[in-house]
This record gives C-alpha cells, sequence and structure tokens, in this order.
C-alpha cells in the first residue's frame, strides 16, 4: 500500500476536470461468498472559491452489510491543487484527528481538551525535507493510523478484521524506514504532541497483539510484527534517548502464565490481564557531557542526569471506573551504556566514577556487669552482654561497568524485606499461600521506591559520578557518532489483589548520537 505516491501522481488542476468520474484507490479487499468486499479511498475533484481547483478525499467501504456503500467512513477537508504544497491541509488533518483523540493515559497532566492545534509550518518543513520513501512511509503510518478509530469502532466488524489483517500489519512491518522522519517530526512538534501520538500508536499495537492471542482467524501468527519506537538526540549539552514500547511487544522473559493471554483462564484473572495489557512503557535518558581540551588529548566527560520510566495506562481517564486499577507493571531494571562507536580506535581509555559497593555493617556492642558484695561465703556476681548491629537498605541499587570502551550505567530494584532482585522474584504459589514481599501497597507507602503515579525517576544528585575517555588530539575540529542504548525490564507482581500471576518483560533500544569536538575560541 503506497497511498502517498497515488496521492501525489493525482492529475493537476489543467488535466482534472470537474466532470471526471472520482479516482478511486484500493486499501485492501477480500473475496467471500462469492463477493468482494473493500476499503477504498476515494479523490474528488470539485471547485473551490473563485472556481479554483480542489480535490475531497473519502474513505469508503463496498461489500459489507449491512454499511450503505454511498456512506463514507471519513472525509478529508478540501485540497487547493493550485498551491505549493497541496496535500499539506490533508497530512495536517489526519495527525490533528489522531491526537485529538488519542488514548489518555491515566493521571495525564496534557488532557486532549488542552492540546493545542498543530501549525502548518513544521510539517510543511518535514514534507519539503525528506524524500518521497521515508516521507511516503510516514504518511502510510500516519493514514493508517487514523483508520484505526473508523474501521475498528465504526464500521462493521468484517471491515475492522480486514483492516488488522491487511492494513495494519503491512504498514507496520516497514517501521524500520521511520526512525529518521519520526525523530524529527516529534523534535519538530514537541513532546506533548509525540506523547499523544506514541499512545495512539501504542494502543493499535496492543490491540493487534489481543487480536493474536485470541486466536481470531485473520492469519496473524506469521504476520504479527514486533516495530521498536525509539530515537536518540543530542541537544544543549545532553545525549538523549527516548523509547515507547507497549508491554505486550516486550520479550516475556519470566511467567507463570499459560500460553495463552486470555483463553482457559477464570475470569478474574483473565480482566487483570487485559488491564495489564493496556500498559506502555514510556523511556527517557538524559547523560549530560562535556569536552575538555587539554594538552596532548580531548577529555570527554558523562554524568548520568536523568532517567524518566513511566508505565502508562492507555485508553483510560482519571476518573473512570477500571477494575484492577492499582494493579500495573513497574520498572525493575533499567541498564543503560554510552561510548564510541563499535571499532573506534582514536580512544585512549575509559575510566569510571563508582566503585563496586563494599557495604559498611555499624555494630553496637554493650556490656552490663551486676554484682551483689555483701559479706557471704562465695561472691554472688552476674554478667550480661547485649549487642545490636544497624545495617542501611536500598530499594534500588546503582553500579557501574564497562563493556570495551562503553560506560554502563545499571540500576536494580530489590526487595526491601528478601533483599532479592525484583526481576528474579516469582510472585506468589499457585496454592494461595502469599510469598512475603515488601512489594505490596508499593504505591501508597512512605518508603515506596516509585512516584505516586508507578513512575521511576533516577537523578544526578543521586547518581551523579561521572564517568570519562581520553580521546587523541588528532580528532579536535571533528563531530565523532557516539553510541547510546538501553536494556529496560517492566515487572508485575500482585500489589493489592490476591492472586499468583507474575511476569516480567524485556525490550533492548540502541541508537547514536553526535558528539561535536569543536574548541570554541574566545576573543
Amino acid at each position: 500500500m503506497d497511498v502517498w505516491s497515488w496521492i501525489c501522481e493525482l492529475p493537476n488542476s489543467l488535466e482534472w476536470t470537474e466532470s471526471d468520474s472520482p479516482l478511486m484507490f484500493e486499501l485492501a479487499s477480500e473475496e467471500k461468498d462469492n463477493s468482494v468486499r473493500s476499503i477504498h479511498l476515494k479523490a474528488d475533484r470539485t471547485s473551490g472559491s473563485d472556481s479554483e481547483a480542489v480535490v475531497t478525499f473519502t474513505v469508503c467501504l463496498q461489500g459489507f452489510h449491512p454499511h450503505n456503500a454511498h456512506k463514507p467512513l471519513w472525509v478529508s477537508e478540501k485540497c487547493h491543487l493550485s498551491s505549493q504544497n497541496p496535500f499539506l491541509p490533508l497530512l495536517l488533518q489526519l495527525l490533528q484527528e489522531i491526537i485529538s483523540s488519542s488514548p489518555t493515559a491515566h493521571d495525564s497532566t496534557c488532557p486532549r481538551s488542552q492540546l493545542q492545534k498543530l501549525k502548518p509550518d513544521p510539517i510543511a518543513w518535514i514534507m519539503d525535507s525528506h524524500t518521497p520513501e521515508s516521507l511516503s512511509t510516514f504518511f502510510n503510518l500516519v493514514f493508517t493510523m487514523r483508520l484505526f478509530w473508523l474501521c475498528a469502532f465504526q464500521a462493521p466488524p468484517e471491515a475492522g478484521s480486514l483492516y488488522f489483517h491487511s492494513l495494519l500489519t503491512p504498514t507496520l512491518q516497514t517501521s524500520s524506514k521511520l526512525a529518521s522522519v519520526l525523530r524529527t517530526f516529534f523534535i519538530t512538534v514537541g513532546v506533548d504532541t509525540e506523547l499523544c501520538f506514541m499512545r495512539t500508536l501504542g494502543y493499535i499495537i496492543t490491540k493487534l497483539h489481543m487480536i493474536k492471542e485470541l486466536s481470531i482467524g485473520l492469519g496473524l501468527k506469521t504476520l504479527l510484527p514486533s516495530p521498536r519506537f525509539s530515537y536518540a538526540t543530542e541537544a544543549h549539552g545532553l545525549w538523549i534517548l527516548k523509547g515507547y514500547s507497549p508491554v505486550m511487544n516486550m520479550k516475556l522473559v519470566r511467567s507463570n502464565a499459560q500460553k495463552s493471554q486470555f483463553c482457559s483462564i477464570d475470569a478474574k484473572e483473565s480482566i487483570l490481564r487485559y488491564a495489564l495489557a493496556h500498559h506502555q512503557l514510556e523511556a527517557h535518558v538524559q547523560i549530560e557531557y562535556t569536552v575538555g581540551f587539554c594538552d596532548g588529548y580531548i577529555q570527554v566527560r558523562a554524568r548520568l542526569d536523568n532517567i524518566r520510566l513511566q508505565v502508562a495506562r492507555l485508553g483510560f481517564n482519571q476518573n473512570d471506573e477500571v477494575d484492577f486499577l492499582e494493579e500495573k507493571h513497574f520498572p525493575s531494571r533499567v541498564r543503560v551504556w554510552v561510548g564510541p562507536e563499535i571499532g573506534a580506535t582514536y580512544c585512549g581509555g575509559l575510566s569510571l566514577g563508582r566503585s563496586t559497593e563494599n557495604k559498611e555493617i555499624e555494630v553496637e556492642l554493650q556490656k552490663v556487669v551486676k554484682g551483689n558484695l555483701e559479706k557471704s561465703e562465695g561472691s554472688n556476681v552476674t554478667a550480661s552482654a547485649r549487642s545490636s548491629r544497624k545495617t542501611r537498605s536500598r530499594s534500588w541499587r546503582m553500579d557501574q561497568d564497562a563493556e570495551g570502551n562503553a560506560a554502563i550505567f545499571d540500576v536494580v530494584l530489590h526487595d526491601n524485606v528478601t533483599g532479592l532482585e525484583v526481576g528474579s522474584l516469582k510472585g506468589t504459589s499457585e496454592t494461595g499461600d502469599e510469598r512475603v514481599h515488601g512489594l505490596r501497597g508499593r504505591y501508597v507507602r512512605g518508603n515506596r521506591a516509585f512516584t505516586k503515579s508507578g513512575s521511576v525517576i533516577i537523578a544526578g544528585d543521586e547518581y551523579g559520578e561521572e564517568v570519562g575517555w581520553r580521546l587523541s588530539k588528532e580528532m579536535e575540529g571533528s563531530v565523532l557518532k557516539w553510541r547510546i542504548g538501553g536494556e529496560f525490564w517492566l515487572s508485575y507482581l500482585p500489589n493489592q489483589t490476591k492472586g499468583s500471576y507474575y511476569e516480567t518483560r524485556y525490550i533492548e533500544w540502541c541508537d547514536e548520537v553526535d558528539l561535536p569536538l569543536i574548541h570554541a575560541k574566545t576573543s
């Protein structure tokens, strides 16, 4: 499906008269019961003010009973063919409608009603600055996302099935080509629009996974894609890595789940897993770096400025009555690395800034001697001793490590009660006898390891030791490629509910950022 190429090849205003029949593009079709059912995009040539040539696009269904084929599912705004960028209003409308219908994350401070309208200039710049191939892939994703709400909720069930099988899956399989244009789009439109866009996409991918789990005969077992949406950038002395993943798109590394997520289990656990499926990891990593020019070498230093991990609950508003609202996944480990590109010979050494923890144990010893000095044939003396030991425990253990010339920042969550790594815990037993762990009531206790909303923030004031590299002086004046990546684990253990279900999931992202080695000269 290449909708954008078809749109760009439409006749111009001189070749296309108003009396011509509408042009049709078949988005998807299937033959069933000796009839053809299809989803079409139709382009109508009409006249605007001063007889200006304009085109209007509509999405239509054919062959789906009882849907009326003459009633379109969606109608676009008018696009002026004589303008410099005639189809900018179309892309702008699709993006605006995606953002406006974005599933709201619980406790979100940016409701849809407060979102501003997208400005046309940044979108026009994106259209002009990318290759036709990358822009086509981006437009097809945007158009497919907009069709989701139409086909899944406003069309007959058969149309929804055709959409998931023939439109959504092929589009997501090309997601690897989207890294550059999505990065530019997010940086251009800002983080609020970015969140709405990625939560919509996460919700769509979640529904696709659920259809596969429910084994509805759509042939998705071999077609189901696993897109990984992340990007990295350099700005204002920071290396930034951002990633988004619905939990069902993350690799399952530990669980007591049966083969199916929702089938062959009791109703209560099925509802729990349905609620847990609507979670999305939103990771934001910031590493602060500085460059110093010394005699004979260049010193590059970096320190962890911020790791922010949010588990957004997709599709529910703050005041909705939702079962198992207090049950959600939580971050249990994060491993971030940063360093020169593999094979680099210009890096002479890596120095870490955090020693392996050699914890001290404070011991307090107190002796008490009691005696009786009364005159007697034998002495009457008794003695007793008491000792106490104090230790300090922390929920998050922070370490540094190295692999080649890459520095690794490792942060692991431990159970306050047992001291075990949470990602390795197996929750409760099958018999219902709960294993004691310190993660019940994890969002309301005073000594909780998370924010009240379930997020995790690791800032430089707690993990501030820097690492450093020494580079060859010959690299001065160049802009190097520095690699940054991360591994992220999400776990679930019962919080308020009684049950035995547990799981841990994992995902990895990696990208490149710029390291400018340009010595600023002062006058």
